[in-house]
């Protein structure tokens, strides 16, 4: 797997504005898999970003990239615990969270919805996914909304005009680590 994926999904995570991306790709063999998450790893760990491997099938990866320090923070939310507890979650601390999460995705048919959470979306929002199965909602963008649009378009403004700009960085040959904010 080339840097190039990971640019393109993930610009507003290295980027410091989102919590974490998420995405999938075609990996030939779960050692590649291992390879590219730890090398990937080791370029970012200093920028405070982490890579794990949510899901394995098929030939297909499912990609996690995230920011520890924004997660802690998402997750303990009394919204945020709220929704993971309703899924079956017994604790908000982060690695527990994600343990869950994986098993979920690893055993369980439905995707697992609460995993907007994992990605910085708003509660009330991740909230109202589950409960409308998706539908009723106000306007779509990176998430379908059901509370504030507003706050929304703004965000999905930011992170089209920092995949943009990440883009054209990166096909100038500016580093995949280069492009990651350390916060």
């Amino acid at each position: 797997m080339s840097d190039d994926i990971m640019v393109n999904n993930c610009a507003p995570t290295l980027a410091g504005i989102k919590t974490g991306s998420l995405f999938s790709c075609q990996v030939k063999t779960d050692q590649e898999l291992r390879n590219t998450i730890r090398r990937w790893n080791g370029r970012l760990k200093e920028k405070g970003l982490r890579v794990l491997p949510l899901r394995f099938r098929n030939g297909k990866a499912l990609i996690y990239v995230f920011r520890p320090q924004s997660l802690r923070k998402d997750l303990c939310r009394e919204e945020s615990f709220q929704i993971l507890q309703q899924n079956g979650y017994s604790s908000a601390h982060m690695e527990t969270c994600l343990k869950h999460l994986i098993f979920r995705l690893r055993t369980e048919e439905q995707f697992p919805h609460e995993i907007g959470l994992f990605l910085g979306y708003p509660p009330e929002d991740v909230k109202g996914f589950i409960d409308n199965k998706a539908g009723n909602y106000k306007c779509i963008g990176y998430w379908k909304v059901y509370g504030n649009v507003n706050t929304a378009q703004k965000l999905f403004q930011s992170y089209k005009t920092c995949k943009e700009i990440y883009t054209k960085l990166y096909r100038k040959g500016t580093a995949m680590e280069e492009l990651a904010v350390a916060i």
